[in-house]
């Protein structure tokens, strides 16, 4: 049976070749000199209509992977109909001690996209929920995951996202865990109250709750109010921080679905409420009713259809019953865990055991409630929750260990109605007593319409010119970055081209040149009757500031033709590009990315700039 890898190169290549006769013929260019430029050609717009479904299936055993298993043991289910499995690939994680490739020795301002370590077959971000979790345990979390980056192995690919009012990268993919620990210890992904979670302002209600329940002449009406209110209060808090959590997925789904394969989002929350029950000790119990599951539903699907894992591990490590806390007192008001707060006043006239009780039970509900929303998204992504601990760390190794042992199964469905209907997916193996986690359907879209509920397949040139993303390495480049104004450019004849978006930079603009080298053997050529080699490639150089905000880029494609006496020579020394784009002064990523149109293969990598004035 044919890899999925490979089923995938020969569909995209078999369909770009096809295409190739299409548009601008190719222009000469010379072997080991700058490409020629030319205009771009109206490339066809293609579109894949093999419906070929992916579903990544991980298999444990008492919480422990299992390998091995084979094709003939799954069975997979569409809608309740049985589906023939056209592909499958099993994923396993680096065994043994992974030990670096030695870089390549390179002269200043010089990069290369060749790998240091083998490419694994998932990819991890660390989300940082600082919207949802309180001060002291962002700061726990922060402790426990400088400690795990101290010892993760090493090859391991993960990016650091941030969430508190709005989503933020910390640090893009990258297997380097002093970059990464810097990440978490940068002052701008520090531990921050949230935006909506307010401790102070609750333990201020509560006090004015008890001073009204405690004044003689304030109206018996004063207490069912000011509860009401608070439980208002608490309510719309909760909604605010909803939207703002699936809207911050819903952004992580599309940013992810352009990178190939799986990726494991390991989620660090300090609670999330899946609804608000009605509360009958209220004046109006139904007022402060919630129910997010629908909006969570759509959220989770978003990040399966892009083949993204949710790991959440609960911020607030191993809860206690209040009533085991020192500083616990039956006649004060409750603690919060993330549900309305209702329990603001107590009856001192009731025995402490039975208010004891009573708290004890209201705090499980509200653990139980802000749980639920984390394992449903782990649940309908093929995730796994990790709850109720302390191990915050160990649970980030499990979650990476798990989620790079897989395997992918994928299927062309029988239903060829594509109506838009979500359709359920069932995976049953045969004699195995394992746990199986995977994503639970997918909307079946009609394949050559924009889909209303699923990231759009991304381009490779758009996955490659990505801010952050790994490096693209299907193609192998060296990249020389240095200023115009550098003496090694003194007297040389440079191209003139300021960018796309050059007029919108803050002034004074500072042009940079791009030398490639680009490894001839990474491209596909098509030869000519008389021997003549030739290809399509396309180029772009994408600058983003530190908040991941485009700031200008250069899309130029290329022709090379390359006789046959020049053939063997090019495939030495490789493809010598150059270009000029304009940056602004302050801190710069410069993506670079390459294209071959005709194999579909791409390559990339980005270069951190701090661009002083002059």
């Amino acid at each position: 049976m044919l890899s999925l890898r490979l089923i995938a190169a020969l569909v995209l290549a078999g369909l770009l070749n096809a295409a190739s006769g299409q548009g601008t013929g190719p222009q000469s260019t010379p072997a080991a000199g700058p490409a020629t430029p030319v205009s771009k050609p109206e490339m066809p717009v293609l579109r894949a209509n093999a419906n070929l479904v992916l579903v990544d299936v991980v298999a444990t055993e008492q919480g422990n992977a299992v390998h091995g298993l084979v094709k003939r043991q799954f069975h997979i289910m569409e809608n309740g109909l049985e589906q023939a499995i056209t592909a499958f690939d099993e994923h396993r994680p680096e065994t043994g001690p992974a030990t670096a490739a030695k870089p390549a020795v390179l002269p200043p301002h010089v990069y290369t996209n060749v790998p240091v370590y083998a490419e694994s077959g998932a990819v991890n971000v660390l989300l940082l929920d600082g919207l949802n979790t309180p001060m002291a345990d962002q700061l726990q979390v922060r402790r426990h995951m400088i400690q795990f980056l101290g010892k993760v192995a090493p090859g391991t690919s993960l990016a650091i996202f941030t969430l508190a009012s709005r989503l933020r990268m910390a640090e893009g993919f990258t297997t380097d865990a002093g970059a990464l620990v810097k990440a978490v210890e940068n002052p701008k992904a520090g531990a921050r109250p949230s935006v909506v979670l307010d401790a102070q302002n609750d333990k201020i209600l509560d006090a004015m709750n008890l001073d009204i329940a405690n004044t003689p002449w304030i109206s018996p009406d004063a207490v069912p109010a000011m509860l009401q209110f608070q439980a208002d209060l608490s309510a719309y808090q909760i909604d605010q921080r909803v939207r703002i959590t699936l809207e911050a997925m819903e952004q992580l789904a599309r940013y992810l679905s352009a990178i190939p394969g799986r990726k494991n989002l390991i989620w660090f929350s300090g609670s999330f409420p899946l609804a608000l029950d009605p509360d009958d000790s209220l004046r109006s119990p139904f007022q402060a009713m919630r129910s997010y599951s629908e909006q969570m539903k759509q959220a989770s699907e978003l990040l399966a259809a892009a083949r993204v894992a949710v790991y959440p591990v609960d911020a607030r490590g191993l809860l206690t019953m209040p009533a085991s806390d020192a500083s616990y007192s039956f006649a004060a008001p409750a603690t919060s865990t993330g549900g309305v707060r209702t329990q603001g006043i107590k009856n001192t006239a009731v025995s402490q055991p039975s208010s004891v009780a009573r708290d004890n039970k209201s705090f499980l509900r509200e653990v139980q409630t802000s749980q639920a929303g984390m394992m449903q998204i782990a649940d309908q992504t093929g995730g796994q929750s990790y709850i109720n601990t302390n191990g915050l760390k160990e649970a980030v190794a499990h979650a990476v260990e798990n989620g790079s042992s897989y395997y992918t199964i994928g299927y062309i469905p029988t239903g060829k109605d594509f109506n838009g209907q979500y359709r359920k997916i069932q995976v049953h193996l045969d004699n195995s007593a394992c746990q199986l986690a995977y994503r639970q359907g997918y909307y079946a879209d009609p394949p050559d319409k924009p889909s209303a509920n699923l990231p759009g397949t991304a381009s490779p040139m758009t996955a490659a010119t990505l801010h952050g993303a790994p490096p693209a390495s299907q193609i192998l480049f060296q990249a020389r970055v240095l200023p115009a104004a550098d003496p090694l450019f003194q007297g040389a004849k440079l191209p003139d081209t300021p960018g796309e978006t050059a007029s919108k930079l803050k002034k004074p603009a500072h042009r940079y040149v791009v030398d490639m080298i680009v490894d001839a053997r990474s491209l596909a050529f098509d030869e000519t009757p008389d021997g003549v080699h030739q290809a399509r490639m396309e180029f772009a150089l994408v600058a983003y500031d530190a908040e991941g905000n485009r700031l200008n880029y250069l899309n130029p494609s290329y022709a090379v033709k390359i006789q046959p006496n020049q053939f063997a020579q090019t495939q030495a020394n490789g493809i010598r590009v150059r270009f000029a784009l304009d940056l602004p002064t302050g801190q710069v990523s410069l993506r670079i990315a390459v294209h071959d149109m005709g194999s579909g293969r791409a390559g990339s990598l980005e270069v951190p700039l701090v661009i002083a004035a002059i």
